[in-house]
């Protein structure tokens, strides 16, 4: 790292010449989004997103999200643009909101992991948002964080693990989602959600009518199945300690509690009501059951507390998976590789 600018009041004009020139120079700048940090390169160029691959440790067959600034932008990335695509960049862009689009070859093949499409997403966030104007060069920006571990949805959770892979960071203060983007496809003039994120089945419903989720959600990709968008296929989310979630139902803390007995060197991913109804010596509040917004946005960060507790297994409060729950259940089984308690 040769640059640590702190944006979190203001973007500084001679600051923002630099992130710049890094970025027309082919080199890494992590940045904030509106959702997590990511570590970003031009969309443009196979050596720049190749060096997001090395410096994440990130498998090749993994595609990667571009991020633009405005529909001119999309027009001009992708191949075309159907009428109920049109909707949804009019309905959730600028937003927590992904669309896979037929790319052109303007986009490079290693951001796309060599398929036809591409994902593309316009951050609401005004210091990427700005980034991209200013320069206009779309930036390939996925999760800043090492493949596999939690996002980092602060400087303070990903700075010793990311200083030396990338040549700026930007410190924007704290994420406001604090989850990635929901993806979505359209298949048979159908969205199909492919991951889901901030925007809900519900709020596409609202504006297209109907809706799908994907069949791979909540179960693994295998090896050799190409995907489109990321989240899908490999380990992610997930600290090095042992996770089990145990999912909502009536006897949930009943549960915890038995596994608690079995294993009294393991910690408690919960809320803060059930607090003193779960028997665990190690406790790591995410906040209200009654407020999913504030458990997506600490979600991330709870999970990279784990690792520095010293214990053997970390049990997870599930939530029900509908609204911006399905994402928060989503991230959870990712996180404990599917090993759930119904």
């Amino acid at each position: 790292m040769k640059y640590k600018f702190d944006w979190k009041e203001k973007i500084k004009d001679e600051e923002l010449e630099k992130v710049i020139e890094i970025i027309k120079s082919d080199r890494l700048v992590l940045v904030p989004t509106e959702t997590v940090y990511g570590i970003a390169a031009s969309a443009l160029s196979d050596e720049a997103c190749k060096k997001i691959f090395i410096a994440k440790g990130r498998a090749q067959d993994n595609p990667l999200i571009v991020h633009v600034s405005d529909k001119e932008m999309i027009i001009r990335l992708v191949k075309n643009v159907s009428d109920i695509e049109e909707k949804l960049i009019n309905a959730f862009m600028p937003g927590p909101f992904t669309l896979i689009l037929e790319k052109n070859d303007v986009i490079c093949d290693t951001a796309s992991a060599k398929n036809p499409t591409i994902g593309i997403r316009m951050p609401s966030n005004s210091i990427i948002h700005e980034i991209i104007k200013k320069s206009q060069i779309p930036l390939a920006a996925p999760s800043a964080n090492i493949s596999g571990k939690p996002s980092g949805t602060c400087i303070e959770d990903i700075f010793e693990e990311l200083k030396d892979n990338v040549d700026c960071i930007i410190d924007g203060g704290e994420c406001k989602i604090g989850i990635e983007s929901t993806v979505v496809k359209v298949i048979d003039n159908v969205p199909t959600i492919l991951r889901p994120g901030y925007i809900t089945e519900e709020d596409i419903r609202k504006v297209c009518g109907n809706v799908r989720l994907s069949a791979n959600l909540f179960k693994k990709v295998e090896e050799n199945e190409k995907v489109e968008s990321p989240g899908m296929k490999y380990r992610h989310y997930a600290p090095k300690t042992k996770c089990v979630l145990v999912s909502k139902s009536e006897n949930q803390i009943a549960k915890i509690n038995e596994i608690l007995l079995e294993d009294e060197n393991a910690c408690v991913i919960g809320f803060k009501e059930d607090r003193d109804l779960i028997k665990a010596k190690k406790y790591i509040d995410v906040g209200s059951k009654y407020n999913l917004e504030e458990v997506a946005r600490n979600i991330f960060s709870a999970l990279r507390k784990v690792d520095k507790e010293n214990v053997d297994l970390a049990v997870i409060e599930g939530v029900e998976k509908e609204g911006l729950g399905l994402s928060i259940m989503n991230r959870l089984v990712r996180a404990c590789e599917n090993n759930v308690i119904e």
